[in-house]
């Protein structure tokens, strides 16, 4: 089975996808999360993707919260997302579906990326979070 046209992300609440879920306007994905920038070493970022009802990608915000291989301030990192979600309507935590992306900032790839090719099975990466998808496809 191919990697299919919307990837289910289930929502968890002691997880990584505890702050995910549908709005007014469709579904996001939301995360603080740390990566390495090529050249440029450490950081740490507040993001939030936005998806139209059917998955597919609108816009991604971004915010840089430090630029270390440590996040000192997680209570800081947390009202910084909590402001990027503060601004869409009738946020409700849950599972998502949506399509792949890719969008870049700073240098910094965020993108959901088909890798079937490069792991030989079906497989979809989310990026910097480094969280994988493979069958059965249930999130």
């Amino acid at each position: 089975m191919p990697v299919p046209r919307r990837i289910p992300i289930a929502w968890e609440a002691d997880h990584q996808t505890h702050t995910i879920g549908r709005y007014a306007e469709g579904q996001f994905y939301a995360a603080v999360h740390g990566t390495y920038r090529p050249g440029a070493g450490p950081a740490w970022y507040a993001y939030v993707h936005l998806f139209d009802a059917d998955g597919l990608h609108r816009e991604t915000r971004v915010r840089l919260l430090a630029r270390t291989g440590v996040l000192a301030d997680r209570a800081g990192a947390d009202r910084v997302l909590a402001g990027l979600l503060a601004g869409l309507r009738r946020v409700r935590f849950g599972d998502i579906a949506v399509q792949p992306f890719r969008f870049e900032h700073d240098g910094v790839v965020f993108a959901l990326v088909d890798e079937s090719d490069e792991h030989g099975v079906p497989w979809a990466e989310l990026y910097p979070d480094r969280l994988g998808f493979t069958e059965p496809w249930n999130g």
